[in-house]
C-alpha cells in the first residue's frame, strides 16, 4: 500500500506524530511531504502553492490513501491535482483554529478555519487527538456559519461529526520504560515543560510561584521551547527562583537523554496553559511516573481524575468532556456556578493548594509537618496512549481507508 502523508505546518507534535506513524506502519510504503513551521499564516493559505512548485512530480503519482494535517488545505491541492481526488482521504487534527486563543499581536482572522472546514469536507475521515478537539472543532464550525448573511450549511457540522472519531497521539514506548526503572523521584521537583509562549500562560506561572510558601522545599525545571522572542514574565519567573534557591533546570533541553532522565526524577509536572489539545509535555512526564498538575479545563479533563486538577477559569465550559465522571451532567451543573465566579487568583490559590498536598502538607501548615510518606497517590496510569496500543487502531483505519472509495 502506498500512503501520501502532508505535514503542511511540520511543528515538533507534528513531526513526532508523523515519524512515529510511518515507524509503526513500517509495511506500508510511505511519500512524506512536510513544511517548516513558520509564517503561518502564509504557509497555511500557501502550502498547495509550494507543493505545485515543488513536489509536482510526486503529488502526480497514483496513492491508495492520503492522510494529512489540519493545517493543509486539502481542498485546494486536490483541484490542483486530480489524479488525487479518488483517493480516501483522513484529515488529523492536532488543534483546531476555533479553539487557539490569539494573542494581542496577532490579528483575527477567519482564513485559517474556513480552510479546516473546507480541507475537513474535501475528507474522508476526520481524526481528532481528544474529544476537546473535536467538539470545539464542531461548536466553532457552527459558531463561524452562523456569522454567514445567507445560504449558510446549518447542518454542516453534524454531517462532519458523523465521519470523525478520537484517536490521540501516540507516546512512544520508551516513555513507560522510563517510569518501570524508576525506582526513587526527587521530592519536591516541578517539571514545567512547555513552550515558552503566551498560551501556555507565563504570567499564571509567576502569580503561582510567587504565590507558593516560600519555606517549602521546591525545585523547579522550566526547560519548554523557547524562541527569539519571550514573554516578559521569564525574566521575572527566573529572577524569583534564583532568590527561593527554587532553580533548577533552566531552558530547552536539546539532549533527548537528559530531559527523560529529568522526567523520570520529576516528582511534579506543572501544567498553567489555557491552550492544549492534548497535552503531550504532560503526559510524556506523567509516562514516566510524574505527578499532574493541570487546571480543569482543556483535555485535562478527559486525560485525568479530578484529582490531579486544580479549579480553574473556563473549568464550566471544559467539564462536558470529563470522560472519568460516572455522573458528567450533574458534575457540570454543579460547576457552572463555581467556574462562573471563579477568578485567576483563585485559581492560582487552587493549584498552590494541590500542590502543597501533593507535598503533604496544608498550605497553612508549616513545612516541618511535611512527610514525604503523607502523599496523595501516585501518578495515573496513561499505558492507554502508547504506540504499542493505539499503533492497531492507526492500522485499522488506514485498511478501511484503503478499501473505501470517495
Amino acid at each position: 500500500m502506498r500512503i501520501l502523508l502532508l505535514s503542511a505546518y511540520d511543528a515538533p507534535s507534528h513531526k513526532r506524530w508523523r515519524e512515529g506513524l510511518v515507524t509503526h506502519c513500517s509495511d506500508y510504503h510511505w511519500d512524506v511531504l512536510a513544511l517548516p513551521a513558520r509564517y503561518f499564516s502564509w504557509r497555511i493559505r500557501g502550502n498547495p502553492l509550494s507543493w505545485w512548485n515543488e513536489q509536482r512530480a510526486v503529488l502526480s503519482q497514483d496513492f491508495d490513501v492520503i492522510i494529512a494535517t489540519s493545517m493543509v488545505d486539502l481542498a485546494t491541492l486536490i483541484a490542483l491535482f486530480p489524479n488525487l481526488s479518488h483517493v480516501p482521504r483522513l484529515l488529523y487534527f492536532h488543534e483546531n483554529q476555533f479553539a487557539y486563543p490569539v494573542s494581542s499581536a496577532q490579528h483575527k482572522s477567519v482564513e485559517p478555519a474556513m480552510v479546516s472546514i473546507y480541507a475537513a469536507l474535501a475528507s474522508t475521515r476526520l481524526c481528532f487527538n481528544s474529544e476537546y478537539n473535536r467538539q470545539t472543532f464542531l461548536q466553532g464550525v457552527t459558531g463561524l456559519l452562523s456569522n454567514m448573511p445567507d445560504h449558510a450549511p446549518t447542518h454542516l457540522a453534524d454531517t462532519l461529526k458523523c465521519k470523525s472519531e478520537v484517536l490521540a497521539v501516540p507516546l512512544e514506548d520508551v516513555c513507560f520504560h522510563l517510569r518501570e526503572k524508576n525506582h526513587e523521584r526527587a521530592y519536591g521537583h516541578i517539571v514545567w515543560n512547555h513552550r515558552w509562549e503566551y498560551d501556555k500562560s507565563p504570567e499564571r506561572l509567576l502569580a503561582l510561584i510567587k504565590k507558593l510558601p516560600e519555606d517549602l522545599p521546591l525545585t523547579f525545571h522550566i526547560v519548554g521551547q523557547s524562541f527569539r522572542q519571550k514573554p516578559a514574565e521569564f525574566i521575572e519567573i527566573r529572577q524569583l527562583l534564583v532568590e527561593r534557591h527554587w532553580l533548577g533546570c533552566w531552558g530547552y533541553m536539546d539532549d533527548v537523554s537528559a530531559y527523560r532522565a529529568l522526567l523520570q526524577r520529576a516528582h511534579m509536572v506543572l501544567s498553567t496553559a489555557i491552550h492544549d489539545f492534548q497535552g503531550l509535555s504532560v503526559l510524556e512526564a506523567v509516562a514516566a511516573g510524574a505527578y499532574p498538575v493541570v487546571p480543569d479545563r482543556l483535555a485535562y479533563q478527559e486525560l485525568f481524575p479530578s484529582a490531579y486538577r486544580y479549579a480553574s477559569e473556563s473549568s464550566c465550559a471544559a467539564n462536558m468532556f470529563d470522560k472519568r465522571s460516572n455522573h458528567k451532567k450533574k458534575q457540570s451543573k454543579a460547576m457552572s456556578h463555581i467556574s462562573s465566579t471563579l477568578s485567576f487568583d483563585d485559581e492560582i490559590i487552587s493549584c498552590v493548594d494541590l500542590i502543597c498536598r501533593v507535598m503533604g502538607m496544608d498550605e497553612s501548615s508549616s513545612t516541618q509537618n511535611i512527610s514525604q510518606e503523607n502523599n496523595t497517590q501516585g501518578a495515573p496510569d496513561v499505558s492507554e496512549l502508547s504506540w504499542s496500543n493505539l499503533g492497531s487502531r492507526y492500522i485499522d483505519i488506514i485498511s478501511g481507508l484503503a478499501c473505501s472509495t470517495t
